[in-house]
């Protein structure tokens, strides 16, 4: 589990290396090894970070005393699966506006998740590493970047990104025209 910082994943393919993965505080990494002697890919930290390890047949053998952590360790593997759908579906498709929109909105998610600010935060990875991350080329990135500052969505300096108008980015990202009031409101009260 990440304790602190954040976390990239890696692949090496035949093409060349995938980033398949950001990981945040309070995340699980290492679910895609469980059934696997060896992890298809390695992690590289994106700043100073900590981890704690938890050797999986232990935490197994707890999971089997204890509903709560076994339902705890189902739904880390449920968002990790959805994470994976999501990606693909963002890969496939869509636009160089709506993936990082969908990326910007799922990072004000998980933030969020874990008692962080859904509206600012500071971008652990690099513009490159989202461009990898999301098929794109580092340009696109900061001319998608560049649009959703003049349409008034985000406001960015640095790394540090304030998202001014969230149903727009979450419009944008899903494809809808407006987003629903109670997922509104489950946002507003971050602010």
């Amino acid at each position: 589990m990440v304790r602190s910082g954040s976390l990239k994943q890696v692949i090496q393919e035949e093409r060349g290396t995938q980033l398949t993965n950001f990981y945040l505080p309070g995340e699980l990494v290492g679910l895609d090894g469980i059934d696997d002697p060896y992890y298809p890919g390695s992690l590289i930290t994106l700043e100073t970070s900590t981890v704690c390890e938890f050797p999986f047949h232990r935490l197994d053998a707890l999971a089997e005393s204890d509903p709560k952590l076994r339902h705890y360790l189902y739904g880390c593997i449920s968002k990790e699966l959805r994470s994976d759908h999501r990606l693909l579906g963002l890969l496939l498709g869509k636009t160089s506006d709506e993936r990082l929109a969908f990326f910007l909105w799922n990072l004000s998610e998980r933030f969020h998740r874990q008692g962080y600010s859904a509206y600012r935060f500071r971008l652990p990875m690099t513009r490159t590493d989202i461009a990898h991350y999301l098929g794109l080329a580092v340009e696109t990135i900061s001319r998608t970047v560049g649009r959703f500052q003049r349409k008034g969505m985000i406001s960015v300096t640095g790394r540090e990104v304030h998202i001014l108008d969230m149903s727009a980015l979450i419009a944008l990202a899903t494809g809808t025209r407006e987003m629903s009031p109670a997922g509104h409101r489950k946002l507003a009260s971050d602010r």
